[in-house]
């Protein structure tokens, strides 16, 4: 989080934003989306990542619950690179429409199970976590009912049992209809993971607010096939000190996606996983082999689900 912000300029009837703000949700053609609802309390999100600053004045009217005794859910140390991470990805989920972040789903209730600790070092700029701790994250967060799991992990020590099961708690989650959306990370390589190459995620990359992806982006060929890109560059969020500031990549990228199946399932109670699952990713039978993904086009899958369920 380096650039600080605050809110000025353009307003859209669902909130004030910067520009660089108004142009991120146009390119995903979220506004639409917007206009209709804010989520539904009946939507459950899980968000793993790092504990969030649930004390931030932008997020005292939001429905947050803490998953685990173990790590808390709310920040410690409001300085560590962990709480400012969850802070502002939950910002981009959670925040008031009224704050400057995009607060995509306000109403929608957010389950946070931190998996980042607050004792890593402060230049490291994406938080790591160990398989086995992102497993049980995504285990408890199946378990207590969310609808769609937000990951945002670098996993250290990846050995192949602890990958096996890892992909097992993923098959758990497909077996209970929880969507996975999961950043693909900012390596600015091609290369996979036992989370982007799993068939029921959904991998997201970063791009710019002209489309292009990132310079960080992780592509692969499974992502290309299953994955999504969506704005991830100069996003406005929450600071865990109670500012506004402004950073991106694939954990920004990946929470417009689950922002947008969270308004989805809010407006579509009826829909099901495949049908809401197949309108956001545009069909994914249909692609090829390339690396890059195509756009988020919150729009498109809009109509396409009121089309199925009128």
């Amino acid at each position: 989080m380096t650039r600080r912000t605050r809110c000025w300029g353009l307003m859209l009837h669902v909130g004030p934003f910067d520009d660089t703000t108004v142009r991120a949700l146009n390119l995903a053609r979220l506004p639409p989306l917007l206009e209709v609802t804010r989520g539904s309390p009946e939507v459950l999100v899980g968000l793993v990542d790092g504990p969030v600053a649930i004390a931030h004045p932008e997020l005292v009217d939001a429905h947050i619950r803490e998953l685990s005794d173990k790590s808390p859910g709310t920040c410690r140390d409001t300085d560590s690179t962990a709480c400012n991470h969850g802070t502002f990805v939950a910002g981009i989920l959670s925040a008031r429409r009224t704050s400057g972040a995009p607060g995509l789903c306000p109403n929608c209730t957010l389950l946070v199970r931190p998996i980042f600790t607050e004792t890593i070092g402060q230049n490291e700029l994406t938080p790591s976590a160990l398989p086995e701790e992102l497993t049980a994250a995504l285990i408890d967060c199946v378990a207590e009912g969310a609808h769609i799991v937000n990951l945002s992990a670098y996993l250290v020590r990846p050995d192949w049992r602890r990958q096996r099961e890892l992909e097992q708690a993923i098959n758990f989650a497909a077996q209970r209809r929880t969507m996975i959306v999961a950043a693909a990370g900012n390596l600015g390589t091609v290369q996979s993971s036992v989370i982007t190459q799993h068939r029921w995620v959904i991998p997201v990359v970063s791009c710019d607010l002209e489309g292009h992806p990132s310079q960080s982006s992780t592509l692969s060929p499974s992502v290309g096939r299953r994955g999504l890109r969506a704005p991830g560059e100069g996003i406005t969020s929450l600071g865990s000190d109670g500012s506004l500031v402004a950073s991106g990549g694939s954990s920004a990228a990946a929470a417009f996606v689950t922002g947008t199946i969270a308004l989805l399932l809010s407006v579509f109670p009826k829909a099901s996983v495949a049908e809401v699952k197949v309108a956001v990713t545009q069909n994914v039978a249909t692609r090829s082999t390339a690396i890059l993904p195509p756009l988020l086009d919150a729009r498109a899958a809009y109509q396409s689900l009121k089309r199925r369920q009128s």
